[in-house]
């Protein structure tokens, strides 16, 4: 166990280190304006110790973010429009929205690509296309489309989310599908199998590992999706909005909790995915 936990500690407590001599060399200059505006001179002590506990500085330091992520949790009530545990929920409902339509549609379009050649050769490349367009152009475009429609909320968040998602699941579906080997494809043929004997027996089975680590990438893509169709919208709930009301306010503390609280949520649902593979996997007998 030791040796497992060891060198990621290493790394986290090099990355602190790091983080906090960034935050020294940031945070100095505000420092030694004050100090210059009041005619005082700071030692070298003094300055470091002022650009640990500045209430707005350029670059919070580890310590500050870590207060701003825990009294965001537990400081205040949970329907307090402060409460990071309540603008959490928002971005994870839209996020689960989004990740359930993103996902069906990878697998729903894998499964079509592979099955027909026509829709390989028509629906593939137009998969690929679409994401090079970037999320931040198409994100208003699709609020402002929506809104007009009427529809405005859970929905246009969902849908940007999904956009996010549904290329990991197809790419690693695409791939896990055709993982079998022509030995086992012929062995089916001898069998007189049918396309969808085929697909369920064989194609399917074969691309679940394809799959969970596709589903690993795309729930944390989901959420990224959330939180940036949270910026054009003017949400006043959820970690985008959260990200927005800060950059108005120079709140960066406040910024840098809510993308904390952002990561620990995105760590935790890839974890939950990592479980699912595990349970799944072990009942299909391809894990112990």
């Amino acid at each position: 166990m030791m040796r497992s936990v060891l060198p990621v500690l290493t790394v986290v407590g090099v990355i602190v280190a790091l983080w906090y001599g960034a935050a020294v060399w940031m945070n100095a200059p505000w420092a030694r304006d004050q100090a210059a505006r009041a005619g005082v001179e700071l030692s070298l002590s003094e300055l470091v110790a002022d650009t640990m506990v500045q209430e707005r500085p350029v670059l919070p330091a580890p310590h500050q973010v870590a207060e701003g992520l825990w009294t965001g949790v537990t400081g205040q009530k949970v329907t307090s429009k402060r409460s990071l545990v309540r603008h959490g929920w928002v971005t994870l409902s839209a996020t689960l929205a989004g990740f359930a339509i993103g996902a069906g549609l990878g697998i729903a379009l894998a499964v079509s690509i592979v099955q027909s050649r026509a829709m390989d050769l028509s629906l593939m490349p137009w998969a690929i296309a679409s994401q090079t367009v970037p999320i931040l152009a198409i994100a208003p475009m699709v609020i402002v489309v929506l809104a007009s429609l009427g529809i405005k909320g859970l929905i246009p968040k969902a849908i940007i989310s999904a956009y996010l998602s549904f290329f990991p699941v197809l790419v690693g579906m695409v791939k896990g599908l055709r993982a079998p080997d022509a030995m086992q494809l012929d062995l089916l043929k001898t069998y007189n199998a049918s396309g969808i004997q085929g697909l369920w027996k064989l194609r399917l089975p074969a691309s679940m590992p394809y799959l969970f680590a596709s589903l690993k990438v795309a729930i944390a893509a989901s959420l990224v999706g959330a939180i940036v169709a949270e910026l054009p919208a003017g949400a006043t709930s959820g970690l985008g909005a959260r990200l927005l009301s800060g950059s108005y306010y120079g709140q960066t503390i406040q910024i840098w909790a809510a993308l904390m609280a952002a990561a620990i949520l995105a760590a935790g649902l890839v974890a939950i995915v990592g479980l699912l593979e595990k349970v799944v996997l072990r009942k299909m007998g391809m894990a112990r």
